[in-house]
């Protein structure tokens, strides 16, 4: 091989850049350089003390006129009292020995007659309270699950085809979970 042919066949320049390029540090600029608000006094030969205003005037609900802590509020400043509730608080009083007696007793004499929602109406409380003061006893439980379930069935049977379907399936669905 000819030094002219081996030129030919050797490319002279890279097809690869030698370094990646770099940006450029960032040198933010000085803020206090050329600020006509500033006060430059020299201390001394090395050191210049500048002075710079805050930007805005201070407003009452700076940090330095109403501290965040509340340990550190002036109690005289109109600012420390709070405002008023939105919403008033819903508390309900507490029950008496003798209602919560009584409560219990209505809801075992009869179920059926004295719900949970409509001893909540007559006690001025919680359906939840109810529930767990009153709850009902085991046979009472299933029967009334019993008496659930045939008003339930009647609806089924009312259903149509593809719906009873739907819900043999679901049924079976769960089973195999």
């Amino acid at each position: 091989m000819t030094m002219k042919t081996r030129s030919l066949l050797q490319p002279i320049f890279r097809r690869y850049a030698s370094r990646l390029p770099e940006r450029p540090p960032y040198r933010p600029r000085d803020p206090l350089e050329n600020n006509s608000h500033a006060t430059y006094q020299q201390v001394s030969e090395d050191l210049t003390f500048i002075h710079r205003p805050p930007p805005t005037s201070p407003s009452p609900l700076s940090y330095t006129t109403n501290p965040a802590s509340p340990l550190l509020r002036n109690s005289s400043s109109p600012l420390s009292s709070l405002p008023p509730n939105l919403r008033a608080e819903k508390t309900k009083p507490r029950m008496s020995d003798e209602d919560l007696a009584k409560l219990i007793e209505l809801r075992r004499s009869d179920p059926d007659k004295w719900t949970t929602a409509k001893l909540a109406r007559e006690f001025n409380c919680t359906q939840r309270f109810v529930m767990m003061q009153a709850p009902l006893k085991s046979a009472d439980k299933k029967r009334l699950k019993r008496t659930w379930e045939a008003e339930h069935q009647t609806n089924r049977d009312k259903w149509g085809d593809k719906k009873a379907i739907n819900h043999a399936i679901r049924q079976q669905r769960r089973e195999f979970w």
